[in-house]
């Protein structure tokens, strides 16, 4: 279904969006990160929140990594401070980086099994599939953010993949 380079590949456009998107998001006031726009997570602020703690969910599921301890309904309020909540971002997206960079191809033809909260019940399913959710997802919701931060004048520059990834090879950041 899917190889590690292409694994790789979203794990590097995930990254330089979230630092694009963060960029944006510390040029806002605190409040008005925080401001109730009826967001499927409410505000900026618990989007990017909700986000980072999926990623931590996924990445536990994926490798030795710590399962955050709140639960999904608990998510959008991981971090109350933003500029933590930004350190953890850049730290999860480094986690992303070497997870990505040491997988092995069998280990993506393999089925996950795990327990999901939101469903209430264990499941099986091809971890290529569950990878492709996981940027997947993380696309959704930073597609959420974006919508927001628009709407206070911010820029993220283009998200269309081929262009950020043109713009990372220009940069050497990516191979």
């Amino acid at each position: 279904m899917i190889t590690p380079a292409y694994v790789r590949m979203m794990a590097a456009y995930n990254a330089e969006m979230n630092r694009r998107t963060y960029a944006c998001a510390a040029a806002l006031s605190d409040a008005q990160r925080r401001a109730d726009h009826r967001a499927f997570w409410g505000s900026l602020h618990g989007t990017l929140n909700h986000v980072l703690w999926a990623d931590r969910i996924w990445l536990s599921r994926f490798c030795d990594y710590q399962k955050p301890t709140q639960g999904i309904r608990e998510s959008a309020a991981l971090y109350d401070d933003f500029d933590a909540l930004r350190a953890a971002r850049v730290e999860t997206d480094a986690t992303i980086a070497a997870w990505a960079d040491g997988l092995d191809p069998a280990w993506l033809e393999q089925d996950l099994v795990w327990f999901s909260g939101g469903a209430r019940s264990e499941l099986r399913r091809p971890r290529g599939m569950v990878v492709v959710h996981f940027f997947n997802h993380q696309t959704h919701h930073r597609g959420q953010a974006h919508a927001l931060l628009s709407g206070y004048g911010k820029d993220t520059g283009d998200t269309d993949l081929p262009i950020v990834l043109r713009d990372l090879e220009r940069a050497g950041l990516s191979g």
